[in-house]
């Protein structure tokens, strides 16, 4: 981990040389007790031969005359249980055993060793709870060890005194991601003046920061977030003067940032305080914290302007306040000192005014997050200065002209990602073929903006799209049969609008959608910010998205293609609300990763193809408000799905007593458009005078990405 090199620089790198000619008989033995006690060696056996020189052995590495100093075995695949035997290596320095599946305990022997320096048993699947043993843990006896690193573990219980009071020499703990619990051990520093890095995220602490902490004057990185832990910021925190990274993120932490406090931490380079229930204010001392490059104060209920101090943290590279109550006319923020800024994400506050031109001066910006604000006006062109720029989120405001707006950013050879959603109010989509450009756009949301216009032509120019979100909009005309044309693309939202005609035969030929592959032009590296959804899902990688074809409430018409069925890797099919008719296909089935489909409010006719039985991973499934007859299949998923899902079928029945479906049962009537209300009479005067329009469809997942 980069902060253990971090705290410890030069101290931990072992110059050691492999330059004997035989290794020690004794530790061969021992070697080979650990060897034994593999239920899976992948392989290491045919290495660790007991005719053969063991320092010649993978992973071993031994001193001049013959002593194993070092077993490096990460990354081996190997299972059972870690010998005691190790601890027998008197010369042993370092013992890397990290990214294999050990299980069982780690040896008291190990931690009580008289040589070893280093211990990284992190990423195993080891469970039974630290307990040195007395013998063992004298606290005359020497105990080098410097570096232990239990992350990744499946430990439970109280964390063990032992551990740390044995070792006086101790300067990394790492305890991360198992589920220790009790409240959190805090006399480290007391037992190790030289202790320097300590983290505990991902476990089940419980209680406040312990002011203990405080007195570790050589403490730099202090990681203790996703836990349980309540109060506040203690004072005696703020002692720790050479604290350079500070992270309780999705904590319960409350109060305010003390100002007063928070200066002593001048060395801070890192503050994360996320995902908590502080309050108050920025306090203008941030300012000088001249080190800072990371601040993220997000999900809390903080509220003011932000201090024009800030300013003067010219090394800030991230800055995270989304998720709060920060208001105030964002142009009287002076941006432009922050030249090293790649990430800005403000999103879902009460700023108000217009963008500020001085972000324009942050030439290294890759992320800026703006969505759900206050802000009006137009873009600036200006932006193409951000010649870095790979994620623009500005959805939810008041923006204005998005001819405009898509005529700036065509040419942000960087931008990867753009969403721009719930702004251009009624303006129309601009179908100029000029828009043409973003050459490397894999993301793009533009809903609930009630646009008007076609579904442009310049889209179809867009060869590494992924993502195209269109739903909620007034486009009409039909779908495009250049669709097909956008090989990377496998999530198509252009839901609530007015489209017509049939469901074109080109989307039968949308390559992501109808294999699992991976599109090779398709950038696989992570979002600059996390992307979420209306679902309040979280993405960090594009390639993680489910495959998504919503073409839900437009005016398409005809049958839906039993090609429709070669759309094998669909994880959700929507085309409800709409015209539709004819039978359900049989060919539904092939698509065996559907986990939502929803053909409700058309037309369909026929019986329920009971090959629908094998979609397995079918979680939702609506097929309401249509004249569909015969039994409702039973067994597999068919056995999870509520009444509603078959309501408004009058000639649906069932084949027990069990589960009797009235198509019947008045439901649930949604609040429709004139335009919708006047299709559901004319499809209750058709079939049936009693039972009401419908129950309004399910929200999709990922059906509407706002960040």
């Amino acid at each position: 981990m980069a902060f253990i090199g971090l705290a410890l620089g030069p101290l931990l790198l072992l110059s050691i040389a492999s330059l004997a000619s035989s290794c020690n008989e004794q530790e061969k033995v021992y070697l080979l007790k650990f060897l034994t006690g593999l239920s899976q060696d992948n392989g290491l056996t045919a290495s660790w031969q007991d005719e053969t020189d063991c320092c010649e052995w993978e992973g071993i590495t031994c001193s001049g005359d013959g002593a194993v100093v070092e077993v490096s075995l990460a990354y081996r695949g190997l299972e059972g249980c870690i010998s005691p035997s190790l601890g027998d290596l008197t010369n042993l320095q370092s013992l890397n055993l990290s990214y294999n599946s050990f299980t069982g305990d780690l040896p008291s022997e190990l931690l009580a060793s008289s040589s070893i320096v280093v211990l990284d048993v992190s990423f195993n699947h080891l469970s039974r709870v630290l307990q040195p043993q007395e013998s063992n843990c004298s606290v005359s006896s020497y105990r080098p060890l410097q570096v232990l690193n239990i992350s990744s573990n499946l430990f439970t219980g109280e964390f063990p005194s032992e551990v740390w009071e044995i070792s006086s020499n101790l300067i990394v703990l790492s305890a991360s991601n198992n589920s220790f619990q009790g409240l959190m051990p805090s006399s480290f520093c007391i037992s190790s003046l030289s202790f320097a890095v300590l983290d505990l995220t991902h476990n089940k602490f419980s209680g406040s920061i312990p002011a203990g902490l405080g007195k570790c004057s050589a403490l730099r990185v202090l990681k203790a977030g996703h836990n349980s832990l309540s109060g506040s910021l203690t004072d005696e925190l703020f002692n720790a003067s050479s604290l350079e990274y500070l992270s309780f993120p999705s904590s319960s932490l409350h109060g305010v940032l003390d100002g007063a406090r928070i200066i002593n931490l001048r060395n801070l380079s890192h503050l994360d305080l996320g995902g908590n229930k502080l309050i108050g204010k920025i306090p203008d001392s941030i300012g000088q914290l001249k080190k800072l490059k990371e601040l993220r104060l997000y999900r809390n209920h903080m509220s003011g302007e932000l201090p024009s101090s800030l300013s003067n943290c010219t090394d800030l590279e991230t800055v995270d306040l989304k998720i709060n109550k920060f208001s105030g006319e964002l142009t009287q923020f002076n941006f432009s000192n922050l030249i090293n800024l790649k990430i800005l994400d403000l999103l879902e506050n009460n700023f108000t005014g217009t963008i500020p031109e001085s972000i324009y001066s942050c030439i290294n910006l890759t992320g800026l997050r703006l969505s759900m604000n206050n802000l009006h006006g137009q873009l600036s062109p200006r932006i193409g200065e951000l010649k870095s720029l790979a994620f623009l989120s500005l959805s939810f405001n008041n923006l204005t002209n998005i001819t405009s707006a898509l005529q700036i950013l065509k040419n942000s050879s960087t931008l990867t990602t753009l969403i721009i959603g719930n702004n251009f109010k009624n303006e129309a989509i601009p179908e100029d073929e000029t828009i043409a450009g973003f050459q490397n756009l894999q993301f793009l949301s533009i809903p609930s903006c009630s646009l008007s216009g076609k579904i442009p032509l310049w889209i179809s120019k867009l060869k590494k799209l992924k993502v195209l979100q269109l739903q909620e909009n007034k486009l009409r005309g039909p779908l495009p049969a250049w669709i097909k044309s956008l090989e990377s693309l496998s999530y198509l939202d252009i839901s609530d609008n007015r489209l017509i005609g049939g469901i074109p035969a080109a989307l039968m030929d949308m390559k992501m959608l109808k294999t699992g592959m991976t599109a090779t032009n398709v950038d696989t590296s992570l979002f600059e910010l996390t992307v979420y959804t209306g679902s309040s899902r979280q993405y960090r990688k594009p390639t993680t998205l489910p495959k998504v074809l919503n073409l839900g409430n437009n005016k398409l018409t005809g049958t839906i293609p039993r090609e429709i069925g070669q759309l094998t890797s669909l994880a959700t099919l929507n085309l409800s609300f709409n015209y539709l008719s004819g039978e359900v296909p049989q060919q539904l089935c092939n698509m065996r990763n559907l986990q939502v489909l929803d053909l409700s409010s058309n037309y369909l006719t026929g019986e329920i193809p009971l090959a629908l039985k094998k979609l397995s991973f079918l979680a939702e499934f609506n097929i309401s408000n249509n004249d569909l007859e015969g039994a409702i299949p039973t067994g597999g998923q068919f056995n999870t799905f509520p009444s509603s899902s078959f309501e408004g079928n009058p000639k649906l029945r069932t084949v027990t007593d069990n589960h009797v479906y009235s198509s019947a049962k008045a439901s649930s009537v949604p609040v429709l458009s004139g335009e919708q209300a006047d299709r559901r009479v004319t499809f209750v005067i058709g079939f049936c005078a009693f039972f009401g329009v419908g129950l309004l469809y399910d929200q999709l997942v990922l059906s509407k990405f706002y960040g």
